[in-house]
């Protein structure tokens, strides 16, 4: 379900090229604040990902809403000391 949800996630990233060092830039629209950068399309794409999952991690442990894409809803879990 994670893995599919990170897919559908990265299917919709829009790409530029860039005035940088790193020219090659991207982002997921409705990932606020979410973004990265590389020398090349590729290495831009996998610090996308790499991005992603620590952005959805850091969004889960804060308790924070992820984006719903299309039927993929990803909610926090909540952990009960018993």
């Amino acid at each position: 379900m994670l893995i599919e949800y990170i897919e559908a996630a990265l299917k919709k990233a829009h790409y530029e090229i860039i005035d940088d060092e790193e020219p090659f830039y991207g982002e997921i629209p409705g990932f606020k604040g979410m973004w990265a950068t590389g020398k090349t399309l590729e290495e831009c794409r996998k610090n996308l990902k790499e991005v992603l999952e620590g952005w959805i991690l850091l969004s889960i442990q804060k308790k924070l809403p992820l984006p719903k894409i299309g039927k993929l809803v990803v909610k926090p879990l909540q952990i009960v000391k018993v």
